[in-house]
């Protein structure tokens, strides 16, 4: 293996190999390490009947967009890995499968870049960060006050209902994973527990089609985030819930409950053997179903100012609405056997030796090119566009830093053969 390329790219998963097939198709050398192996997060860290909540014809990695049957349909996890399998066996990139990144740094000239791997160290032109933004699962300290004798997951552990204990189950958090699950547990039969956040929910199908479909039709997944009204905020925003289970539906948590799930506020604190809930719970639905009716009405426009034809919908009712919230559970009492932590990850670049983070520590970039010059970021959410994080929005992503590297190559490369001619001239 040798131990310079002109680019090092971070992280296998789909940023990192569209990056590598960029660059492949550039024809510039570079190499990929990769911690685990392709596709690891979805094939580790999602559960057995997990899917994708965007149709199947989102997925459109460089030269290798989805070509199914089921363009309509959503992936499911093996599915989803077959398909990063493939992509990969597609052009063989130079990827080198576990061996993890222990830091990158600035060389001493500043002209490049020093990466020490569990496998040796390399040196680099340039670099490209493509490990995402969800490091480390993140579960907040109040868990400690839990009993041993409840089983505490996060929901990257979560598998199946049959593997958790024959009791119920407490899900806190309520955005894609938190209300999927939920979900998961309850068509199995289980005794649910879910503590509702604020997390927005979406139509599935509204007038005729996916409610994708006309987003996409809007220009929604190509509206960069400088012009998104929400641009300071939509990086740290919860995803809204919705699943594509069983050929794609709403989640509908009113319904859940009238079929026995009990939900409750945000979980506030565990006092002895209590679960004390915030009485939020009927503002955090009446909340979701807001948003979700914002995206009808704005649909709703859009048919209108360009006269479309697309049938009408009855307006949505609320099925259930909580009489009296319930501010406390005994969880011996309710039986609580396991305790799923759908509370998000934290973001972890403390191996990058190079100062281009906040407050915060989210990299400062302009569509992944950051101030420092050779180093970028590719596959964060809405790193440009809402598709950045996703199968359906990295291609443009890494076009675009494929050519940002070929052009920096370039000036580079005139520049040094520039001061070459001139200390030849001056040398004469």
């Amino acid at each position: 293996m040798m131990n310079h390329y002109s680019v090092v790219i971070v992280g296998g998963g789909q940023a990192g190999l569209s990056m590598s097939y960029c660059l492949t198709e550039r024809g510039l050398d570079h190499i990929v390490f990769e911690k685990h192996q392709i596709g690891y997060s979805w094939r580790s860290k999602r559960w057995d009947s997990f899917c994708l909540v965007t149709p199947n014809w989102q997925c459109q990695l460089p030269g290798h967009p989805y070509q199914g049957e089921a363009m309509h349909g959503f992936m499911k996890k093996d599915e989803i890995v077959q398909y990063i399998e493939d992509y990969a066996a597609s052009f063989s990139p130079p990827v080198k499968e576990g061996v993890a990144v222990l830091s990158v740094r600035r060389n001493a000239a500043q002209t490049g870049f020093e990466i020490t791997t569990s496998s040796g160290d390399f040196t680099a032109d340039q670099v490209v960060i493509a490990t995402g933004g969800y490091h480390h699962p993140k579960i907040p300290r109040i868990a400690e006050r839990l009993p041993d004798t409840i089983v505490q997951l996060h929901s990257s552990e979560y598998k199946s209902p049959d593997a958790l204990p024959d009791k119920a189950v407490l899900v806190v958090g309520t955005g894609q994973s938190g209300c999927q699950i939920a979900e998961d547990l309850h068509l199995a039969g289980k005794k649910v527990h879910l503590c509702v956040g604020s997390a927005p929910r979406s139509p599935r199908r509204y007038r005729g089609k996916d409610v994708v479909a006309w987003l996409d039709q809007m220009g929604y997944y190509d509206l960069p985030i400088d012009e998104h009204p929400q641009k300071e905020k939509v990086r740290a925003k919860a995803n809204h819930y919705v699943t594509g289970r069983d050929g794609g539906r709403e989640i509908n948590l009113r319904q859940f409950a009238l079929e026995g799930m009990q939900l409750h506020g945000r979980l506030k604190q565990i006092n002895d053997n209590r679960l004390e809930f915030e009485p939020n719970l009927k503002q955090n639905l009446d909340q979701a179903d807001a948003v979700a009716e914002s995206i009808k009405k704005t649909i709703d426009e859009f048919i209108a100012k360009n006269q479309i034809s697309a049938p009408t919908d009855s307006p949505y009712v609320p099925v259930w609405e909580p009489e009296a919230e319930s501010l406390q559970l005994d969880y011996d009492q309710a039986e609580i056997g396991t305790v799923i932590w759908s509370t998000g990850y934290e973001t972890d670049f403390s191996w990058i030796e190079i100062p281009v983070f906040d407050g915060k520590g989210y990299p400062g970039h302009d569509r992944g090119v950051t101030t420092v010059e050779g180093l970028y970021f590719l596959g964060l959410p809405w790193l440009y566009t809402w598709g950045s994080g996703r199968f359906s929005g990295v291609a443009r992503d890494a076009v675009y830093l494929a050519d940002y590297i070929i052009a920096k190559r370039k000036q580079t490369t005139y520049s040094q053969d520039w001061s070459i001619i001139n200390e030849f001239l001056l040398g004469s």
